[in-house]
């Protein structure tokens, strides 16, 4: 199919399965107006054979609200629909995948991978078992969607002219777990899950996913991080050394109905259990501009946590016989429970003014963290006339979270930890109303549509400090203005214009008046006075695609400014390099950003060209002891990509990316300049079809941003011998990464008055010898 799909005109098909049509990026791929296995472009191209389909249809899918109300937003995605056989529409396929190899001064590599997916009629039901140490920490994009891994996928069922198709939408189901980057530090993981989906009467849908993950990460990392203050300069270096276990359970179900043909309900329901134990050891120090030390320190970290996440949302749906009159309600409730346990031994030395002061801690702290949301909403929809119609909306959230903190050392002559820690106790408890009444129109008359609304956050602050029984009161109006236009002024040719105005709450993190001290030198305090912030954005796009001559171009102009926006007041001592960061609201904040590109086939040579350009602007308040200032900062690229493939021949693709980056600070009157280039060649040599041989090339320029750095490039090169049998089926390779063993986690940049640069363990080079089964029944194998 994927194949297939490369020989029709407008659509092209890269090597890592996304798909473009018209110039734009494919969000779905429907098989016979259904999901396939979670709403993945690549899932059907990959595992379907050509002579299965029937038809291909290429449109622009409305949203979800616009299909379910009538009532065309504007808002539109990409898709394909596969229309099959009718003896084509049951299948099995499945993949298993071994492979194990050296490498040096490390355990050896080994992956092990078994996924396995069916479906008949509505009926779908995938598995997957990932175990290896090459920093594969779950499925990838494609074989997520495919075999069921995402964990916050959730799905909606509407009727399109007779044609049943789905979305798909994510939140961030992260339960405030702590991101491992998988590039840096080595990862030895367990990932397993089995997805059971099924439809029947066209009324009753229900959808299981329960999932196991295991993990055990290792990093050892650098740091430095240069402060200019005034005359001084402030420069700490630190090494950090990681070492995390953790494990989760994850279970969805969801159930949706049509009851009938005006009344659909749908529940969601998520249960999640996590449990981790860390241990981090830091060294660092402080130096000043002429070599003097300012600080340092020994720390030792260790924390053991579990949570407990549940949550619910409930959707009732009616249409009255009235076209485009609706009336839908929305019911969301979730609950977070952790409990934490954190061990702090760490030996810190200050000298100042030629003293030494020194200051040990040992300490245990436990922490008990609860958070609720129960929010509901309504929209109603009328229409006015044949061109207009009317939104009304009302949502009540309720937010409530106690956050209570108990931190203890040792008395003289006590056992244990017994002595409690005043100034590192606190119990606080939260509760946040937001009401929010909305009104919306929408114009919808041939080329030209256009919605305009606003609504009204009503919030209300009811802080309470239970350690000190200081209450903090406020209350807040804040307007949600939004506006959209789009113009179709001729085929496949579109000009969008978008506003809209958000709030952002504080944290009840940044909001709890209590000090961390895991690192004495650099402290962070909450501050309960702190508002929400508010952002404007307003951006303008055009899109457009010449069919016969497979050409498109695209541009982008978008534009931020916050009112209100969180940021931190930095109180720095020079003298003994001690940060003390406290969270505060201020304005002036704004960014500007402009992409554009365009693309188009060489038809006499057969060669994909595309090139595109970006240019940021940014400038955001600075706060050093209470003193503010602006940073600004620049940035602007060129991209360049070559693609050329013949069938069972060859696959080459070639990329050029170069940035350059403006930096200046407001504070010192400082003024940096920065250039990266990424050079990227990716090819593919077949011989009789069944033997090829591939490589990876990547080169990584970057240009030194401080006089304690040096220019950093790095080659990076990847290769691979296989050897396919029966018709593909079965796959034999060797493959060599970092041939020149230079892969290297480096981080650098400027953020107001500071350079930081960042460096991690990575892993380095390896070989492995792979064998891969792809199986598929006799109506899907290719």
């Amino acid at each position: 199919m994927e194949e297939l799909l490369k020989k029709l005109p407008g659509i092209q098909v890269d090597r890592n399965g996304d798909i473009k049509a018209m110039g734009e990026k494919v969000q779905k791929v429907l098989v016979d107006g259904e999901e396939f296995f979670g709403d993945d472009p690549g899932m059907a191209v990959k595992n379907l054979r050509a002579d299965a389909v029937k038809e291909v249809q290429v449109f622009d899918k409305k949203s979800d609200q616009a299909t379910f109300t009538g009532i065309d937003d504007g808002n539109t995605q990409k898709t394909i629909n596969l229309k099959l056989k009718e003896d084509k529409k049951k299948g099995y396929f499945g993949k298993v995948a071994l492979s194990g190899g050296t490498a040096q001064n490390i355990d050896n590599r080994f992956n092990n991978n078994f996924m396995y997916g069916s479906f008949k009629g509505k009926r779908k039901l995938s598995a997957f078992v990932l175990n290896g140490n090459t920093g594969q920490d779950g499925l990838s994009w494609q074989e997520q969607q495919r075999y069921g891994g995402n964990d916050d996928g959730s799905f909606e069922m509407y009727d399109e002219d007779g044609i049943y198709s789905f979305s798909f939408s994510s939140s961030s189901g992260s339960d405030d777990e702590i991101n491992i980057n998988t590039e840096n530090g080595f990862l030895r993981n367990v990932n397993s899950g089995l997805q059971y989906s099924n439809k029947w009467n066209n009324k009753h849908n229900l959808n299981f996913s329960p999932k196991y993950n295991q993990q055990d990460y290792t990093n050892l990392s650098s740091s430095k991080n240069i402060t200019q203050l005034g005359d001084s300069i402030l420069n700490e270096q630190s090494s950090v050394n990681t070492n995390i276990s953790r494990y989760n359970f994850k279970n969805t179900l969801i159930y949706d109905a049509n009851i009938d043909s005006a009344n659909s309900i749908k529940l969601t329901v998520r249960g999640n259990y996590y449990h981790s134990k860390s241990e981090v050891n830091t060294t660092a120090e402080t130096i000043g501009k002429y070599g003097t030390l300012k600080n340092n320190s020994i720390r030792n970290s260790k924390n053991e946590t579990d949570k407990n996440s549940t949550s619910a949302n409930i959707v009732f749906k009616h249409k009255f016989r009235k076209p485009q009159r609706t009336l839908s309600i929305n019911a969301d409730w979730n609950h977070l429970q952790s409990n934490g346990e954190n061990y702090l031994r760490s030996g810190n030395n200050s000298y100042e003014f030629g003293d030494t002061l020194n200051v040990l801690i040992d300490q245990f702290t436990s922490n008990k963290k609860t958070t609720d949301k129960l929010s509901s909403k309504i929209n109603y929809t009328e229409p006015l006339s044949k061109k207009w119609a009317m939104e009304l909306a009302y949502e009540l959230s309720v937010n409530g979270a106690i956050n209570n903190q108990n931190t203890f050392t040792e008395s003289l002559g006590g056992i244990g930890y017994d002595a409690p820690v005043d100034s590192l106790t606190n119990d606080f408890k939260q509760n946040i109303v937001i009401q929010t009444p909305s009104a919306k129109f929408n114009y919808n008359f041939k080329k030209i549509k256009f919605n305009f609304g606003a609504g009204f956050g009503i919030t209300d602050f009811n802080l309470l400090d239970r350690t000190l029984n200081k209450t903090y009161k406020r209350n807040f109006v804040n307007p949600f203005p939004n506006a959209n236009f789009v113009y179709t002024y001729k085929g496949n040719h579109t000009l969008r214009v978008k506003y809209r105005g958000y709030m952002t709450q504080p944290t009840i993190n940044q909001l709890q008046p209590i000090a961390n001290n895991t690192n004495l030198f650099n402290q962070f305090v909450g501050n309960p006075d702190l508002k929400p912030s508010f952002t404007n954005n307003i951006s303008v796009t055009h899109n457009g695609y010449n069919f016969l001559k497979e050409l498109w171009n695209y541009q982008n102009l978008s534009f931020s400014q916050s009112i209100n926006a969180i940021t931190y007041n930095k109180g720095i001592d020079a003298n003994s390099g001690k940060t003390v960061s406290r969270p505060i609201n201020t304005n002036g904040n704004i960014s500007a950003n402009l992409w554009a590109g365009f693309g188009y086939k060489i038809k006499k040579a057969d060669l994909y060209v595309q090139a595109s350009s970006n240019v940021s602007y940014s400038k955001f308040s600075d706060i050093i002891n209470n003193f503010t200032s602006f940073s600004n900062t620049t940035s602007g690229g060129l991209s360049l990509e070559l693609r050329k493939s013949k069938a069972d021949k060859y696959d080459f693709a070639l990329q050029n990316d170069v940035n350059i980056n403006y930096n200046t600070n407001g504070q010192t009157k400082t003024k940096n300049t920065f250039k990266t280039n990424t050079f990227s060649f990716d090819g593919k040599v077949y011989y009789k079809k069944v033997w090829s041989i591939s490589t990876e090339y990547d080169f990584y320029a970057r240009q030194k941003l401080a006089s304690q750095t040096d220019n950093l490039n790095v080659h990076i090169l990847n290769a691979q011998l296989q050897r396919t049998f029966k018709k593909n089926e079965y796959t034999v390779y060797f493959k060599v990464r970092d041939i020149l063993n230079q892969n290297q986690g480096v981080d650098r940049n400027y953020y107001g008055n500071t350079f930081s640069e960042e460096r991690n363990q990575r892993l380095q080079r390896y070989f492995m010898i792979g064998f891969t089964w792809d199986f598929k029944n006799k109506s899907t194998k290719k």
